[in-house]
C-alpha cells in the first residue's frame, strides 16, 4: 500500500489511537510495523481475531495483562547464557504467568462463545509453571531476593541478623564508655562497619581504626578495636550472602536459558495478544463491528462514521459502490462534508484491511483492494515550484499509471485549480479512463459537467451532500443517486443580497439550467424518502426472513421431539408389560408348586381363572399400546433400499441399505453405524415426501453455506472413538462447504488421539493429503488436512 494514501487518509492517526491500548512496547512495535494485509485470507482472519477479542472483553472483562512488561532484552540476554537481574527474572515470570492465564481466558467457553482464531494462537503457548513458581518464590520484588530462595541464604541471613544484634549491643556499650570523647552519644556505619564519632582532640583516647572524617574535620569516625572481629564476621557473612544471591540468580537464569525457545515463543504470543486486544479495546471505544469482506470491489457500508470525528457530532453516512455502478461522483457546496465522506470511505477500507473493526452498523461490507489511491488536499510545493493544479496532476499521473480493476481511487475536487472548462474536460476523461479499467472511483467535484457525465454514463452514479437552506448549514448526509444543487441563489438571498441582483443573475442563466436545478432539488427530496424507505424495507425483510427460518427450525425440532417422546413412551409401556407378564408367570409357577402340597381341584380352578384374568388384562393393555403405536407411525410394509424410516429402538431415523433377507431382517445406516434390524421393528417416517425434500434441501443449503462451516474442529477431551466419529462428520460438512484445507485440533498429550486421527485420514475418501501443523498453526498439537 502506498504511504501517500496512508498519510492522506490519516491511517497513522488510527494506529496511534490503538497504541494507547497496548500494555507493552512490543505491542506498540507491532502496530508501528503494521500495514494493510496483502491477501483477503489474512484480512478475514485478523478481523475475526479482533472480533473474538472484543467479544471476550465484553463478556469476560479485562484480559490478564496484569504486571506484564516488555522483556525482549532480558530474553536476548538469557539466550546468551548470561545471568539476569532480579527485576528481569521476575518480569519474565510475570510474562509466563500472563501467557498461561491467557490459555484459560480464551479456552474457557461461556454461552457458546467461539474464539477459533485466538484458540489457534493460544494453542502454541507452553505453560512452564514450575519455573514461573521458582522465580516468584525466590524473588520478592525488583531488587529483593527472598530468604526462601535457598536454605543457605536463609541460614546466612539469620546469622547476619544475630551478628548485627550482637554488634549493636557491643557498640551501644562502647558509646556509653567513651561518651565524654564523642561528638554525639550514638553510633553510625561507614563502609558496612560500625563506628563511633570521636572528637578529633580525643582520637588517642579511643583505640581503633579511623574510617572517615566529618566535612568540618572536627570528628573522626573510629572503629574501636573491640569491634573489629565482630565487624569482620559481619562483612564475611555479607560476602557469602552476596555470593549465594548471585548463585541463585545464575541458576534461575540458566533455567530460562534451558527453556529459551519456549520462553521466547510464549513471549511472542503474548506480544501478539497485546496487539490484538489493543485493536479490540479501540473497537470497543468507537462501537465498531466486524464487516463482511469480498474480493469483487463491492462496498456497502451502512451508517459509516469517521473514527477521528467526535462521536457526539459525527453524522453517519450510507456509502455503497461496486454493484450497479463502479464510479461515484459527489457534488455539493463547500464545507458540506464531501471530503470527510471521501476520507471515511478510504479510512474504513484501510482499517478493515488491517484487521481493525470499523465504525458502522452490523451487516456492512467492505472489499479487498490491492491498492488504494488518494488525491486529497492542497499540496503545493514551493521547493518543487508546483502549483495546486500541478501538484494534483502529478499525483493523478501516478494513479493512472498503476490503477487497475483491483484498485480504489479517491479524488477530491478532481480537475480543480485550472480553467473550469479544461478542468472539467480533464476530469471526465480521467474518470472515463479509470471506469473502463474497472477501477472503483469516488470523486468530489463542483463541475456541473461531471453531473451530466454521471447521469448519462452507465456504471457512474451521482451523489450529493445535503444542505439545509433554511439554516444555511450542511447536514453532512450523503445522498446517492442525486447530483448536488449549488443553492447559490438561496444562500445569497438569505445572506442579504438584493433581489434585483439575484433576478439579474437568474436571467443570465439559461432556462434549461434552471429547470435542471429545480429537477435536481425535486429528485433530491424524493430520493431521500425512497432511500430511507428502501433501507427500512430491506432491514425488515431480512429480519422477517431470519424469524421465519428460526421458527420453522423450532417447529421441525418440536415435531421431532413430540414424535420421539411418544415412541419412547410406547417403548417404556411395552417394557412394563413384558416385566408384568414375567412377574405373573413367576407367581403362577409358585402357585403350582403350592398346589402339589395339597390344594383341591376347586382351588386349582380358581387359580387358573385368576391367571387368565391377569393374562387377558395384560393382552388388552398391549393391544391398546399397539393401537396407539399405529397412530404414531405405522409399520413399514414394503421396504425399499434408500428409504428413510424410523427405528424406535434407536430413537432416530435411519436409511435402508439392503433388501430383507430370509430372517426378515434388513441392514440400515444410522449415522456411521450399519446394523441389522427386523423389518417389523421399522416405522414409516411421519414426514411427507415433500417435507423430506424441503428439509433435505434446507439441510444441504445450510451445509453448503461456507460461513456455517468452521475451518477447524477441536477434539481435545474426546476419546478415540468419539473423535473419529466427530472428524468423519466434520469432513463431510467441510467437503460440502467447499473448504480446501481444515485444521484438526487434537492436542499433544500422549499422541494416542493424534495416531487415531492420522490412521483415519489415511483412508478417508475426502482427504487428499495431511500434515502436522507448522509454527503458528499449533505445531504437533494439530493436523492440517487438504480436502479433495
Amino acid at each position: 500500500m502506498n504511504t501517500k494514501s496512508l498519510k492522506v487518509l490519516e491511517y497513522y492517526k488510527i494506529k496511534e489511537k490503538i497504541k494507547a491500548y497496548t500494555h507493552t512496547t512490543a505491542g506498540k512495535d507491532i502496530i508501528d510495523n503494521l500495514e494493510p494485509y496483502t491477501n483477503v485470507y489474512e484480512v478475514k482472519e485478523h478481523l475475526q481475531e479482533t472480533n473474538e477479542a472484543l467479544l471476550l472483553l465484553s463478556r469476560k472483562g479485562s484480559a490478564p495483562f496484569e504486571g506484564i512488561y516488555d522483556v525482549r532484552s532480558a530474553i536476548i540476554r538469557a539466550s546468551k547464557e548470561a545471568s539476569l537481574m532480579p527485576m528481569q527474572l521476575i518480569r519474565i515470570a510475570q510474562m509466563l504467568r500472563c501467557a498461561r492465564l491467557f490459555q484459560n481466558y480464551v479456552g474457557n467457553k461461556t454461552d457458546e462463545l467461539s474464539s477459533r482464531v485466538l484458540e489457534d494462537i493460544c494453542i502454541g503457548i507452553v505453560p512452564i509453571k514450575k519455573l514461573e513458581d521458582e522465580i516468584f518464590m525466590a524473588i520478592i520484588s525488583d531488587e529483593e531476593i527472598s530468604d526462601r530462595a535457598s536454605s543457605l541464604l536463609f541460614s546466612l541471613r539469620k546469622s547476619l541478623k544475630d551478628k548485627n544484634a550482637s554488634v549493636k549491643d557491643k557498640v551501644t556499650s562502647l558509646v556509653r564508655t567513651y561518651a565524654r570523647y564523642l561528638q554525639e552519644s550514638l553510633y553510625t556505619i561507614r563502609g558496612d562497619r560500625y563506628v563511633i564519632p570521636v572528637k578529633i582532640e580525643h582520637k588517642g583516647s579511643v583505640p581503633g581504626i579511623v574510617h572517615d572524617q566529618s566535612s568540618s574535620g572536627a570528628t573522626l569516625f573510629i572503629e574501636p578495636m573491640s569491634l573489629v572481629n565482630l565487624n569482620n564476621e559481619i562483612k564475611e557473612i555479607m560476602l557469602k550472602e552476596k555470593a549465594e544471591v548471585e548463585r541463585i540468580l545464575a541458576e534461575l537464569s540458566y533455567k530460562i536459558y534451558e527453556n529459551i525457545n519456549i520462553v521466547s515463543n510464549n513471549a511472542n504470543i503474548v506480544w501478539e495478544l497485546d496487539f490484538i486486544f489493543a485493536k479490540a479495546g479501540y473497537a470497543l471505544e468507537i462501537n465498531a463491528i466486524i464487516p463482511k469482506v469480498n474480493e469483487d470491489g463491492v462496498i456497502d457500508i451502512t451508517e459509516a462514521r469517521h473514527p477521528l470525528i467526535d462521536p457526539k457530532v459525527v453524522v453517519p453516512s450510507n456509502i455503497y459502490l461496486g454493484g450497479e455502478f463502479t464510479s461515484l461522483v459527489i457534488t455539493g457546496p463547500n464545507t458540506g462534508g464531501k471530503t470527510v465522506t471521501l476520507k471515511t470511505v478510504g479510512l474504513i477500507q484501510l482499517m478493515a484491511m488491517s484487521g481493525f473493526l470499523i465504525p458502522a452498523r452490523e451487516g456492512s461490507m467492505v472489499s479487498f483492494f490491492d491498492e488504494i489511491f488518494a488525491d486529497i488536499g492542497d499540496e503545493q510545493s514551493i521547493e518543487q515550484s508546483l502549483s495546486t493544479f500541478s501538484s494534483h496532476m502529478t499525483n493523478i499521473v501516478n494513479i493512472i499509471a498503476k490503477a487497475d480493476i483491483k484498485s480504489l481511487a479517491l479524488f477530491d475536487e478532481l480537475g480543480a485549480g485550472t480553467d473550469p472548462t479544461e478542468g472539467a474536460a480533464l476530469a471526465v476523461s480521467i474518470l472515463e479512463n479509470l471506469r473502463s479499467r474497472g477501477t472503483k472511483v469516488v470523486a468530489t467535484t463542483h463541475y456541473s459537467e461531471l453531473k451530466g457525465y454521471a447521469l448519462k454514463t452507465s456504471g457512474v452514479e451521482n451523489a450529493s451532500v445535503e444542505f439545509n437552506v433554511d439554516t444555511l448549514s450542511p447536514t453532512y448526509r450523503l445522498i446517492i443517486g442525486v447530483p448536488g444543487k449549488s443553492n447559490a441563489f438561496e444562500i445569497s438571498k438569505r445572506l442579504g443580497l438584493p433581489d434585483y441582483i439575484i433576478k439579474s443573475a437568474r436571467e443570465n442563466i439559461s432556462k434549461e439550467t434552471l429547470e435542471f436545478e429545480e429537477l435536481v432539488q425535486s429528485l433530491q427530496e424524493k430520493s431521500i424518502k425512497v432511500e430511507r424507505d428502501a433501507r427500512e424495507s430491506e432491514a425488515l425483510k431480512l429480519e422477517a426472513s431470519k424469524l421465519k427460518d428460526k421458527y420453522q427450525e423450532k417447529l421441525y425440532k418440536l415435531e421431532n421431539i413430540r414424535e420421539n417422546a411418544m415412541y419412547e413412551a410406547q417403548r417404556e409401556a411395552k417394557r412394563l408389560i413384558k416385566n408384568a407378564k414375567e412377574e405373573s408367570d413367576v407367581i403362577l409357577k409358585n402357585m403350582r408348586e403350592l398346589e402339589k402340597l395339597g390344594y383341591s381341584s376347586e382351588a386349582r380352578q380358581k387359580l387358573e381363572e385368576e391367571r387368565l384374568k391377569i393374562k387377558n388384562k395384560l393382552d388388552s393393555i398391549e393391544i391398546h399400546v399397539e393401537k396407539n403405536n399405529e397412530t404414531l407411525g405405522e409399520k413399514v410394509k414394503n421396504v425399499k433400499q434408500g428409504e428413510e424410516v424410523y427405528l424406535p429402538s434407536l430413537n432416530q431415523k435411519v436409511i435402508v441399505i439392503s433388501k430383507p433377507d430370509k430372517k426378515g431382517e434388513v441392514q440400515v445406516q444410522a449415522g456411521i453405524m450399519k446394523i441389522n434390524v427386523k423389518v417389523e421393528d421399522l416405522r414409516v417416517s411421519k414426514l411427507s415426501a415433500e417435507d423430506k425434500k424441503k428439509a433435505k434441501i434446507k439441510k444441504r443449503e445450510m451445509k453448503l453455506n461456507l460461513s456455517n462451516v468452521s475451518t477447524s474442529v477441536d477434539l481435545r477431551g474426546m476419546d478415540s472413538e468419539e473423535a473419529i466419529f466427530t472428524v468423519d462428520k466434520y469432513l463431510d460438512e467441510a467437503c460440502l462447504g467447499g473448504l480446501k484445507e481444515v485444521t484438526i485440533i487434537h492436542g499433544k498429550g500422549t499422541g494416542v488421539l493424534r495416531k487415531s486421527i492420522t490412521d483415519m485420514l489415511k483412508r478417508h475418501g475426502h482427504v487428499k493429503a495431511y500434515r502436522l501443523g507448522n509454527y503458528g498453526e499449533g505445531g504437533s498439537g494439530v493436523t492440517v488436512a487438504e480436502i479433495k
